[in-house]
């Protein structure tokens, strides 16, 4: 994993920017707040105005820099909010998705996942007892699969089952990679297939259709067009929710969505 900069100095140059920043926004406010006053006073008097205030009231500089990542965090909120609504359609309507719940739910639950993921296997029995709980949930299952050529392959497998052998059947069979230990490639997911009594030739030749491989692109840009960086990360609604977050907070975003 590549580390990021000592976190010492990054603060420093961050807020030494921000403070530039800051004393540019009061020093156009200030000029252009009384145009008469501004051709009296040249700038290096507002500036030793601007320098005066700050050193008599440090705590603006705080309270200014509090507000700018407000507003920062606020404009990220709206933007993936955006962007949410923007690919409703992508992320609830693809046919090639399983779809375990209620198909018919008046919420839907958006998980991306990727099958050699330790969160989505943590998360795994949260997003079940979800379903078991909630007659009304519909959970759209989306291979993300990020980690690797072994995940690759695997999701291949998992989006062939469907075709194979039917959404219920596939909700099975992601059930239990889910609960398999170890890594996990295609020949795992074709075992774990065999054992639900599907047939693995037909399954191997779905699997290398290039729709299949299509699907897996579409999630893959689908997922980098919403920020997506990682597994698990969940779409309740207008939500983004990256990370194994507990079954709690899943369920108020639901409560939330329907409200």
């Amino acid at each position: 994993m590549q580390r990021a900069p000592s976190g010492g100095r990054v603060r420093s140059k961050l807020v030494g920017r921000k403070l530039g920043y800051l004393a540019g926004l009061l020093f156009g406010t200030i000029a252009s707040a009384s145009n008469s006053h501004a051709e009296q006073i040249d700038r290096g008097q507002i500036q030793t105005i601007i320098r005066e205030y700050i050193l008599e009231n440090p705590q603006i500089i705080e309270e200014a820099l509090t507000q700018l990542q407000l507003r920062a965090q606020k404009a990220e909120a709206e933007a993936k909010s955006a962007a949410l609504l923007a690919e409703r359609s992508a992320l609830l309507e693809s046919k090639g998705d399983i779809v375990m719940g209620n198909p018919n739910g008046d919420v839907s639950l958006v998980e991306f996942f990727d099958f050699n993921c330790g969160y989505c296997k943590r998360a795994a029995p949260d997003v079940a007892a979800l379903v078991a709980g909630d007659p009304k949930l519909r959970v759209v299952l989306k291979d993300l699969p990020v980690l690797g050529p072994g995940s690759v392959e695997a999701a291949k497998v998992g989006l062939a089952v469907k075709q194979v052998a039917g959404e219920t059947t596939a909700g099975e069979f992601h059930k239990r990679l889910m609960d398999s230990r170890g890594r996990i490639d295609g020949s795992r997911a074709l075992q774990v297939a065999g054992k639900l009594g599907i047939d693995t030739q037909r399954l191997k030749s779905v699997a290398a259709t290039k729709e299949i491989e299509v699907q897996i692109y579409t999630n893959l840009d689908l997922a980098q067009r919403l920020g997506v960086t990682g597994t698990p990360s969940f779409v309740v609604g207008n939500q983004l929710m990256v990370g194994a977050v507990g079954q709690k907070p899943l369920e108020e975003a639901i409560r939330a969505t329907r409200k």
